[in-house]
């Protein structure tokens, strides 16, 4: 059975792309409290593979997960949403 169809996806905006076919995207998600059941805002930064250097600072992206391109790229951009520009 092949995994490749199921690969995760997040969206994201791109805090950075000063690294050569690299960018950096952050990723909100929402967390409910265990105990005051408030739900706080989360991020992470991912490292995503741009190939054409395509995405600019703002961009909104979509990333999906590949396998380790580098030592802290995991992901890749698919497309862009929203260009900033």
């Amino acid at each position: 059975m092949s995994e490749r169809g199921n690969r995760k996806t997040q969206i994201g905006v791109v805090v950075s792309d000063k690294m050569d076919k690299t960018a950096v995207v952050k990723v909100d998600r929402l967390v409910k409290h265990p105990v005051y059941n408030k739900y706080i805002k989360r991020s992470a930064k991912y490292k995503a593979h741009d190939i054409d250097n395509s995405a600019k600072i703002g961009d909104k992206v979509l990333i999906v997960e590949t396998r380790p391109l580098s030592k802290d790229k995991r992901w890749k951009i698919r497309q862009i949403i929203e260009s900033k520009a």
